[in-house]
């Protein structure tokens, strides 16, 4: 019996030596620059919900489109949370940064709020053009009134930018730049939009 068992436990030593590998993983931030901190706040609350999106851009892995018509992932890298997640964190540390608006939340706080941003993920992918990758967002935001349920404005945002070389980190970076542009942008608009329409 004392035999069986040495087989045994050789046998799984061995069986455990053919196994493949994990392939190492490398989780990547979203890169983010901080705007420039603005003095005149506004007396309104706004609540950042998390954008919906399909089943390509809801999960981890970082979506490249290598040809027209292919789509794919980069090997053994992640982003640090669901698209969605992140996309929502980098605009909530952007009017974070911003200042203006003071009464800041999520969705998932339950908390009061005046207006309401609410989006769809259309594109958080890097694309292949020319021989090199650019990373490319696109969020449809919409401007919600919440004590009314009415759409106050809606505007599609766009943000390109290429990567410095093929490397998945220059393609991180390149999503970072593509994404201040987008928050940028998004930032303004919500204070233009919002002060209009608390007239």
């Amino acid at each position: 019996m004392k035999h069986l068992s040495l087989l045994l436990a050789a046998g799984l030593l061995s069986a455990c030596s053919i196994l493949p590998q994990s392939e190492p993983l490398n989780i990547y931030l979203l890169p983010a620059t901080a705007l420039p901190t603005q003095t005149q706040a506004v007396d309104w609350s706004l609540r950042i919900g998390t954008p919906s999106s399909g089943e390509l851009f809801d999960g981890t892995r970082i979506v490249v489109l290598p040809a027209p018509g292919r789509i794919n992932t980069y090997q053994g890298a992640r982003w640090s949370e669901r698209t969605p997640q992140l996309v929502r964190q980098r605009l909530l540390d952007a009017f974070q940064d911003d200042g203006r608006i003071k009464a800041l939340s999520t969705e998932e706080q339950h908390l009061q709020a005046d207006l309401e941003l609410v989006s769809e993920l259309r594109s958080f992918q890097s694309q292949y053009r020319d021989d090199r990758p650019e990373a490319q967002i696109q969020l449809n935001v919409r401007l919600v009134d919440v004590r009314a349920q009415r759409i106050v404005a809606s505007h599609r945002f766009s943000a390109r930018q290429a990567a410095s070389n093929t490397s998945v980190a220059a393609v991180v970076a390149a999503f970072g730049q593509a994404s201040d542009q987008l928050s940028r942008e998004l930032v303004d608009w919500t204070l233009s939009e919002g002060q209009r329409s608390r007239r």
